[in-house]
C-alpha cells in the first residue's frame, strides 16, 4: 500500500522525508524505500513518533500500510493523502527528468557509464549553484536525493576512474549538507557530515577539496559559538597547500576566529594573507562547479566585514569593508550574489554604525535583512542579526527609544528562524 500511495502522489522519497519529519517522525530515503518495496517485515512497527508521523502523512494505519495493496483499494485519480497533479509545466517537465535519471542510473548494472557520469555531476553543480541564492527548502531534497544515489552508486562495481569522480561528488554533497545543517542549526549534524565529506576527498585524492571541507568544518565552529575550534579547522586547511579559492576562504575565515578571540592584529595578517594569496589561485574542479564551491571577492569583503565588526576599535575599516561588500551584493544577477552573504554584509554594517553612535544608518542598513521571509532566516543571518541587537546594548545610546524599536525589531524577526517552519 505504501509503494502504490508514493508512486501516485509524485514526489521522491527525500520529499517525502521533509514531509514526515515535520510531524516529528525521524526517517532516511533509504529505510523509506525499503518500507515501500516490502523488505521489512509487515510486523515492524519503528519507533512510536515516526509511525504516527507516516501515518499523518499517508492518512492510514501503519500496518495497513505495510500490507499488501489490492487493486480497488484506493481510487486512482484521487489515492488517500495523495496530491492532485497542479498541471504546472515546468512541474511536469522536472518530474519527467527525474524519472529519466532514475531509469539512466538504475540501468547500470555493472558500473557507470560516461553519460550516467555526467548526469550526476550536472545534478551536483546544479546544486552548488543554486544553493547561495535559493532558500534551502528548495534545496535540501535534491541534496538529500543526490548523496543517496551517489552512495549508492559507490556501493556498486564501479570502474577507477569513476570511483574517484564518485567520492568527489559525494564529497562536496556532503559539504553541503554540513552547510545546510548548520543553516537549520544542528552543529552536531554539520560536522557528522563534514567527517564523512572528509573521508570522500581523501578517497577522492583531491587536496582542494579537503581544504574546503575545512573551510566548511571553520564556519560552523564559528557560527556554533566555538572560535578555537574554527581557527584551528581554518589553520588545518591552510597546512594542506591547496591552491584554488579555498586558499582565499580559509585565511579570511581563520581572520574571523581571530576576531571572535579578540586578536585584531592577527585579524589584520590574516586579511592580508588571504589578498597575497590571490596571486598563487589556480581555480580547480571544485571551483569550477561554481556557487558555494568556489570562493570570490565578494565573500572576502563580507569576511573581512564580519571579522572587523566584532573589534570596535576597528569600526573605520569594518565599515569600509562592509559598505564595499553590500556595494558588491547588491546586483542580485551576479553570478556570486548569496542572499546569506548579502545579509551578513548589511549586519556587518549595521554593526559598525551602532558602534559609532549611528543609530538611523544601522536601522537603514538592517531594513533589508528585516524584511526576509522566513523561508530564507537561516542560523547564520539569525546570529547576524542578534550581534546587531548585542551591538546596542553594549552602546552609549542603548537607552534611547530609536535602540529599543530597533531592538524590538531584531526581537521580532529571530523570534521566526527558519528551522521553526518545520515545526508548524
Amino acid at each position: 500500500m505504501l509503494d502504490y500511495l508514493v508512486q501516485s502522489r509524485d514526489q521522491t522519497y527525500p520529499e517525502l522525508v521533509s514531509e514526515i519529519e515535520a510531524q516529528g517522525g525521524t526517517i532516511t530515503a533509504r529505510h523509506l524505500s525499503r518500507l515501500a518495496s516490502g523488505a521489512v517485515s509487515t510486523t515492524y512497527r519503528g519507533h512510536p513518533s515516526t509511525r504516527r508521523a507516516i501515518q499523518q502523512v499517508f492518512g492510514r494505519p501503519f500496518q495497513e500500510l505495510l500490507a499488501p495493496y489490492e487493486p480497488g483499494q484506493i481510487s486512482p485519480a484521487a489515492p488517500s493523502g495523495g496530491r492532485p497533479l497542479t498541471g504546472d509545466q515546468r512541474e511536469v517537465v522536472e518530474m519527467a527528468a527525474s524519472r529519466a535519471k532514475r531509469f539512466a542510473l538504475d540501468a547500470v548494472q555493472t558500473g557507470l557509464t560516461d553519460e550516467a557520469m555526467e548526469q550526476v555531476y550536472d545534478d551536483v553543480r546544479h546544486i552548488a549553484r543554486a544553493y547561495p541564492q535559493r532558500p534551502l527548502s528548495e534545496i535540501l531534497g535534491p541534496l538529500v536525493e543526490a548523496q543517496d544515489t551517489l552512495f549508492t552508486l559507490l556501493e556498486g562495481n564501479q570502474q577507477p576512474n569513476h570511483a574517484r569522480q564518485l567520492y568527489f561528488l559525494t564529497g562536496i554533497t556532503s559539504g553541503l549538507l554540513a552547510k545546510a545543517s548548520h543553516d537549520l542549526a544542528n552543529p552536531h549534524a554539520a560536522l557528522t557530515q563534514a567527517r564523512t565529506a572528509n573521508l570522500c576527498a581523501e578517497r577522492a585524492d583531491h587536496p582542494g577539496l579537503r581544504a574546503w571541507i575545512f573551510g566548511i568544518r571553520s564556519l560552523v565552529s564559528y557560527w556554533a559559538g566555538n572560535p578555537h575550534d574554527s581557527l584551528r579547522y581554518a589553520q588545518s586547511g591552510i597546512a594542506i597547500g591547496a591552491d584554488n579559492t579555498t586558499a582565499i576562504w580559509l585565511p579570511v575565515s581563520e581572520a574571523r576566529a581571530w576576531a571572535a578571540l579578540g586578536n585584531a592584529q592577527m585579524v589584520h595578517d590574516a586579511l592580508q594573507r588571504a589578498e597575497d594569496a590571490w596571486s598563487l589561485v589556480h581555480p580547480d574542479d571544485l571551483d569550477a562547479l561554481g556557487g558555494i564551491c568556489t570562493f570570490g571577492r565578494s565573500r572576502q569583503l563580507y569576511y573581512a566585514a564580519e571579522g572587523l565588526a566584532q573589534i570596535p576599535s576597528e569600526a573605520a575599516d569594518a565599515e569600509r569593508y562592509a559598505r564595499q561588500a553590500v556595494e558588491a551584493y547588491s546586483d542580485h544577477d551576479n553570478p556570486e550574489w548569496a542572499f546569506g552573504d548579502a545579509s551578513g554584509a548589511h549586519t556587518d554594517l549595521a554593526i559598525t554604525r551602532v558602534t559609532q553612535g549611528e543609530l538611523e544608518g544601522a536601522r537603514e542598513a538592517l531594513s533589508p535583512v528585516l524584511e526576509l521571509p522566513a523561508d530564507r532566516r537561516i542560523n547564520g543571518i539569525i546570529a547576524s542579526v542578534k550581534h546587531v541587537h548585542e551591538a546596542i546594548r553594549r552602546s552609549d545610546r542603548r537607552a534611547d527609544a530609536d535602540a529599543r524599536d530597533l531592538q524590538e525589531e531584531i526581537e521580532t524577526f529571530t523570534r521566526v528562524p527558519m528551522q521553526a517552519l518545520s515545526q508548524q
